[in-house]
């Protein structure tokens, strides 16, 4: 009994140039984190001063 099997293969450069190398995905999250990090700073150095002048 034999099966047939049929099997399609797709464009291996179409599929490869959607998709980021690492080193890129790492370069992208870091600065992503730092930026947040940064942002989160400010917003608390924000909030410092305003409770700090109400108390006052």
């Amino acid at each position: 009994m034999k099966t047939s099997i049929t099997t399609t293969t797709e464009p291996r450069a179409v599929a490869r140039g959607a998709r980021l190398p690492g080193w890129m995905w790492f370069a992208l999250l870091w600065m992503g984190g730092v930026a947040g990090a940064v942002t989160l700073g400010y917003a608390f150095k924000l909030f410092m001063y305003a409770t700090l002048f109400a108390v006052k």
